[in-house]
């Protein structure tokens, strides 16, 4: 079975339905019969209908005409082919009549596109042909809007047929009927589809639906589970599981092609004198990456040997924005990749790896992201081991997703609680490879222990987060399975947990995954009732362990002790290739850790971690930032100046800042989880300790000081950690004469920081 048998067959139907117009002693001058839809395509299955167009000029009498209509149709009705009775879906218009019912009927007006002559008048088809695109065309911009509200209803009706257990392969998203609009959508000539593209999926998924009408006897698309495997068997797959990943795959490209081909429709379409809309201006978000038209753009003349990391920074800059790479830009990262140009070194250097935990925290908006980049096989040459997943079937009715999808989703939902967690890095990275161990008969759990380590450490994390990853991959199922399955009163099943946890932090990060994990699933796995157990047991776990998440205070070294106690003030910088190590003893004062970071943002410079503390008159400060593509050389002067100048006119570098968070508005943003602030009274000696966790943001950190000095308290010391685009900041404050805060002060600090942040 594949295109030639269908071809063949609407050969058959095209000498029946010929032999009886013959028959019928029409005038072949006044008369034509056309087919229209899959059947003008010459697409045939078993059980299609046979979709036809009796067309007449208008001069046959009306009993006349229905006489020969009947002679045509009478034995077409009593006619079988492969054993089965025809099914005719037949209309009898002139061609004024054709018009009209396009114009009314969006189903109608597809067909006609697909129009082709099977007997009688070439001309009256013709015309019928040329009056269908020429409407199509001129009223493209009404009718594709049509056509994009009609599939998105279809799809909310049909769900989406790569995850679906029991596809239709035809209505489903990424099904038939979207490789039909995508053609549609090409006649209209506003723009280029990639419709070749998509030529293998339409192979696939009509050589899975001509064998679904074979193997049932019926005229179905919805691939039923109890019938998948024997049609694998007719189509020479080993098992249903390899037709169904096919199957995902081929789906999924279709869905690829048709979002790009909105995106396009909607940013870069033509006008209707075939001339190219006019581009929107351009907006630099980092060194050779702009927005323009809506999407995210690597620049022409960027270099992607010498900057490996540019694909990854700009899929992290798309998700976090909320917009899709451009295709070229895609398409220059693949071919480079595939050439062998443009591998990210090994380790990646850390700008990678936030990048990477960038775009996997985007919540919903990475999805869109992280399939072009599985579509355009980009994902692969950074990390191998996702294609051993992709569109790796999980067929059981508590899965909705493929192993892949599955793992992606399970990414979106771990994104939501970024701010239950101190190392949202490490939650992220192992939500998104919790399943990594799957595909063979090996326990999943254990296989991705071994599989994730090396991979971790490719990534560039540190021998300790790359065992805390193994911890989460290897037991990301055991607090729901001991929650369900043992006794919580009984001390034992408390001890075997925290047997296998060391720490307070890992036990949060498990928690967090194991909820991700199981909303992802679905409702039928994570119930309110299972929630509230792993939740109990979270609770009882908790008590058996020390808090170990709060970031202890920096210590100095000897050197730094000896310049702090000068008091003179000193900077230093270290060039580490694509970022910076700055270290800055200075006299202290209050608003100084805001008034550093401020500076630092105006020399568009990203801070990623700050380490500060006082000692005695002075402050020792460590930063690490990351330049951005417009920022001025860095010279130690420079920066002492501007420093200088910014502590003797506080409100100018307000100013400033306040003009750059300005510009920075206008770029679009995604939701993200609020902010979290915590107090800790009795945590420190003669201080109390803020923490911030919040998504990062323009000048975050200077917000932030600019709020604590506004509440006339001293930051004795700081640690400052972003990872990827989440940032924890922990404060160790006082008052300004020293010890720390009563609670209600402490309180009202938290709540003037919190109304700082919105």
């Amino acid at each position: 079975m594949g295109t030639r048998e269908r071809r063949t067959r609407s050969n058959e139907c095209d000498r029946l339905i010929t032999q009886l117009f013959e028959q019928s002693s029409a005038d072949p001058t006044e008369l034509a019969i056309a087919a229209v839809g899959g059947f003008g395509r010459g697409e045939l299955t078993p059980g299609s209908d046979l979709d036809i167009v009796i067309i007449h000029n208008g001069d046959l009498p009306e009993k006349s005409l229905a006489e020969l209509v009947n002679k045509i149709l009478y034995p077409l009705w009593d006619t079988k082919i492969d054993g089965r009775t025809l099914k005719v879906d037949h209309s009898v218009r002139t061609r004024a009549q054709m018009r009209d019912a396009a114009s009314s009927d969006l189903k109608v007006a597809l067909g006609l596109l697909d129009i082709r002559l099977i007997c009688g008048s070439a001309d009256l088809v013709a015309d019928v042909q040329l009056d269908s695109l020429d409407a199509w065309r001129k009223d493209a911009r009404e009718r594709l809007s049509e056509l994009q509200k009609s599939l998105h209803e279809r799809h909310q009706r049909m769900g989406e047929l790569a995850y679906l257990l029991e596809p239709d392969l035809k209505e489903a998203r990424g099904g038939l009927r979207d490789i039909t609009a995508l053609r549609a959508i090409d006649r209209a000539n506003l723009i280029d589809v990639p419709i070749e593209r998509v030529s293998f999926a339409e192979s696939l998924l009509a050589n899975v639906r001509e064998a679904l009408h074979l193997a049932s006897g019926r005229d179905k698309d919805k691939l039923l589970f109890q019938e998948q495997d024997q049609v694998a068997v007719a189509l020479g797959y080993s098992d249903a599981d390899a037709l169904m990943s096919d199957i995902a795959m081929a789906a999924r490209s279709v869905d690829y092609v048709l979002d790009i081909t909105w995106h396009r429709l909607a940013y870069k379409g033509r006008d209707g004198l075939g001339r190219f809309f006019k581009k929107v201006r351009s907006t630099t978000v980092s060194r050779n990456i702009s927005v323009s038209n809506k999407e995210i753009v690597i620049s022409a003349d960027a270099d992607l040997g010498s900057d490996p990391g540019i694909g990854l920074r700009a899929a992290a800059h798309a998700a976090q924005l909320g917009l899709p790479i451009s295709v070229e830009s895609l398409g220059r990262v693949a071919d480079q990749l595939k050439n062998g140009v443009g591998s990210i070194p090994d380790p990646w250097p850390r700008e990678a790896r936030e990048n990477l935990i960038s775009l996997i925290g985007a919540g919903p908006a990475m999805v869109q992201i992280f399939e072009a980049l599985d579509q355009e096989e980009i994902i692969f040459h950074w990390i191998p081991e996702w294609k051993s997943v992709r569109s790796l079937p999980q067929r059981n009715v508590l899965h909705r997703h493929t192993v892949d999808r599955h793992m992606v989703e399970t990414a979106v939902h771990a994104a939501a609680l970024t701010r239950q967690v101190h190392r949202p890095d490490l939650l992220l990275f192992g939500a998104l490879f919790h399943d990594i161990g799957k595909g063979t008969d090996e326990d999943h759990s254990e296989r991705g222990e071994k599989l994730i380590a090396p991979l971790a450490a490719r990534i560039g994390f540190p021998p300790a987060d790359v065992d805390t990853i193994k911890l989460l991959v290897k037991h990301h199922l055991l607090l729901s399975a001991t929650a369900t399955r043992r006794d919580l009163d009984d001390p034992a099943t408390i001890a075997s947990v925290v047997e296998v946890i060391p720490d307070l932090q890992t036990l949060e990060l498990l928690h967090a995954l194991s909820i991700a994990d199981g909303e992802a699933t679905g409702r039928a796995a994570w119930t309110d009732w299972k929630a509230s157990l792993v939740e109990e047991l979270v609770t009882r776990v908790k008590l058996a362990l020390t808090d170990n998440t709060i970031a202890q205070q920096p210590h100095i070294t000897e050197s730094q002790r000896v310049l702090a106690e000068t008091g003179q003030f000193s900077v230093a910088i270290t060039d580490r290739g694509n970022l910076y190590a700055i270290e800055i003893v200075i006299p202290d004062q209050p608003g100084l850790l805001s008034t550093v970071a401020g500076v630092l943002n105006l020399l568009r410079l990203d801070v990623r971690s700050a380490r500060t503390k006082s000692h005695g008159s002075s402050a020792v400060m460590e930063w690490i930032v990351i330049p951005d593509p417009h920022a001025p050389p860095l010279s130690e002067s420079d920066l002492k100046q501007e420093m200088q100048a910014a502590l003797a006119n506080r409100s100018a570098l307000a100013s400033r800042i306040d003009e750059r968070i300005a510009a920075y508005a206008q770029l679009p943003t995604i939701p993200v989880p609020p902010p979290v602030v915590e107090t800790f009274l009795d945590a420190a000696t003669d201080a109390t300790i803020i923490e911030v966790r919040s998504h990062d943001r323009p000048a975050l950190l200077f917000g932030i000081g600019d709020a604590i000095t506004k509440c006339n308290i001293d930051i004795r010391s700081a640690i400052v950690t972003t990872l990827g685009a989440e940032a924890i900041d922990t404060l160790y404050v006082t008052e300004l004469n020293g010890g720390a805060l009563r609670e209600d002060r402490a309180h009202e600090v938290a709540e003037r920081l919190r109304s700082a942040l919105k």
